[in-house]
């Protein structure tokens, strides 16, 4: 078990010690409600702080949660403690229909869903409203038996929340820890390319949704028999979603324990100024905290910190789960080499392309596409501006699905089969525009794809992967930067080291040389060859000629949308074609 676990587990003891302290109940009510907004916070943090869907409807699967305790217990007289697994259930039941809708529709991102989340939370109170779930009058909880957990039954809600507080940093610690939290990490950056290093995004999200929805129930299911008295006016309004956005933000989103310290902050706060009857004011102080957070600490208290820790190498580097940093002997030793050459023959079919077509809104970017690539052999995939090749690239990776056509790769059908499954099938690309996830370090952003791509490691082989591409590459000094701190050449070495790292048999290069000067280009080119040395097949997008003719062993060419000619390079430049279709048509008086 990790320290940080068991450093949860041991706070939890001690706190739970405090019912037989004989300290007054007073302060059992301050820690109830520290403990319930740590779990509202928390839950709302594992979809929204970890892979950026803003929403504004945890206030529902809060009342959803309070609820389904209020009326199991104080309607049908159930058990108060079998009524929570019903309080979980059926938010997550809940989250698990909308994000299924939700998340297939790529529209619906950033404030078109924190929205749709809002109105959500209207709906759910309009439907409660207006049925025998509550009917009006609202349902009262004061015949409901408190579980006999303390010495009193404040001490035995207070025991409830608290076990509640602690299940939940548990489980946002060990999402935050886990391949979920890596792959819902580079969601958040850029989801799109998420996807097509090898990331379920559509899976991840679920998970991340129906989860964070059963924590928020939970909470819901023990604040009704905290109030006793559940009413539709006071369980659904904006005050909830509000305040657990403002805690989670002013104590860090991309941290597992930020949201536990803004609620701490915000609820000690909120009582200082309510004790003192400055209710009002004590709004306007929160108020003014959000704007002073977002506007001087928009990564939060604990974010902030984190990062003036000294011995931190880079900005990012704690921000995302720990086991992604250097381990202690990777720092101290030399990084390993890149793996033994690999030479396969060239001759095999490893990917094949029939008929494949791609439109956008009329305009047909590939039209009716036949190719092979070969394995062991660098094909260079070469045309004018809008000929098609990037749009090729994006089909076979996954990136666009296609129109029309098949995908066959090592005889396997792949044809319509999303990014993710692409990428385990062994088929990694780079980006014309380079596209590193921007919060992670050079090194994370490698790692990230060992972990999901076609090698599919352990985190700490995928750390040890990550350093073999790091030096491969010649970006070791530059692990722990992050990639805003990078010059273009790093950038475009980091794609490959990225791709590489995924342990592909097919490497799709989009134009990797773009913007290098001579001497990067030079080097660029012996990267390559040395690429295709440990054995993997490239597709290489590209319009610097010197470098196609020096690498390629094939060459095809595309002019809209469609393929003009293939062969040897030198026979295919020859081609009037292909002249034509660079040089344009001569005019003839």
């Amino acid at each position: 078990m990790s320290r940080s676990a068991l450093a949860i587990l041991g706070a939890g003891g001690l706190l739970a010690c405090i019912p037989w302290l004989g300290v007054p109940s007073f302060y059992e009510s301050i820690l109830y409600l520290v403990f319930h907004w740590m779990v509202l916070a928390l839950s709302w943090n594992i979809l929204s702080g970890y892979s950026g869907y803003f929403s504004f409807g945890h206030g529902a699967f809060f009342g959803i949660g309070m609820y389904a305790t209020a009326v199991l217990a104080g309607k049908w007289n159930w058990p108060f403690l079998a009524t929570l697994p019903f309080a979980a259930l059926l938010p997550a039941l809940l989250g698990l229909l909308l994000g299924f809708v939700v998340f297939r529709v790529k529209a619906v991102r950033g404030e078109l869903f924190a929205l749709l989340t809002l109105a959500v939370t209207f709906v759910v109170a309009t439907i409660i409203l207006n049925t025998p779930i509550d009917g009006g009058p609202g349902v009262y909880l004061n015949a409901v038996e408190v579980p006999k957990l303390g010495p009193s039954p404040a001490s035995s809600i207070y025991l409830l929340v608290l076990a509640a507080a602690v299940a939940t940093l548990l489980v946002a610690y060990r999402v935050f820890a886990s391949r979920l939290g890596t792959g819902l990490f580079a969601i958040h950056d850029d989801e799109d390319v998420a996807e097509v290093m090898g990331v379920p995004t559509f899976r991840y999200k679920l998970l991340a949704f129906a989860l964070s929805c059963a924590l928020a129930g939970v909470a819901g299911g023990i604040h009704a028999l905290f109030v006793q008295y559940v009413t539709t006016g006071e369980t659904f309004n904006i005050t909830v979603p509000l305040t657990v956005v403002l805690m989670s933000v002013l104590g860090g989103t991309r941290h597992w324990a930020g949201p536990a310290i803004g609620a701490t902050a915000i609820t000690g706060l909120l009582y200082f100024f309510t004790a003192g009857d400055h209710a009002v004011a004590g709004r306007a102080a929160v108020g003014a905290i959000l704007v002073l957070v977002i506007l001087f600490m928009p990564e939060g208290i604990l974010g902030t910190l984190l990062r003036r820790k000294p011995g931190r190498a880079a900005r990012g580097e704690a921000l995302i789960p720990a086991a992604n940093a250097v381990p202690a002997a990777a720092a101290a030793e030399p990084a390993p080499a890149a793996p033994a050459p690999r030479r396969h023959p060239i001759g095999a079919p490893l990917l094949e392309v029939r008929g494949l077509s791609k439109s956008f809104k009329g305009v047909q970017a590939l039209d009716r596409v036949n190719l092979q690539v070969r394995q062991g052999e660098i094909l260079g995939l070469l045309g004018p501006n809008g000929s098609g090749k990037s749009t090729l690239i994006n089909v076979v990776s996954g990136h666009y699905p296609l129109s029309a056509g098949e995908i066959l790769f090592d005889g396997r059908d792949l044809t319509g089969a999303p990014a993710h499954r692409m990428a385990h099938a062994g088929i990694a690309r780079t980006y014309q525009i380079p596209r590193p996830f921007a919060h992670m370090t050079v090194l994370q952003n490698v790692s990230m794809v060992a972990m999901f791509g076609c090698a599919s490691l352990g985190r700490r082989e995928a750390v040890r992967e990550a350093w073999k591409w790091l030096e491969f590459t010649g970006l070791q000094a530059r692990a722990h930067a992050l990639p805003e701190d990078l010059n273009l050449h790093q950038r475009k070495f980091l794609e490959l080291a990225r791709a590489l790292a995924a342990r592909p048999r097919l490497v799709l290069l989009d134009e990797v040389l773009s913007g290098l000067t001579p001497g990067e280009i030079d080097e660029a080119i012996d990267l390559i060859r040395r690429i295709r040395d440990q054995g993997a097949t490239i597709v290489f997008v590209e319009h610097v000629m010197r470098a196609v003719m020096a690498l390629t062993d094939r060459i095809v060419v595309l002019n809209h949308g469609k393929l003009i000619a293939q062969g040897e390079a030198a026979d295919v430049m020859k081609d009037a074609e292909v002249v034509n279709a660079y040089l344009g048509k001569p005019a003839y008086a």
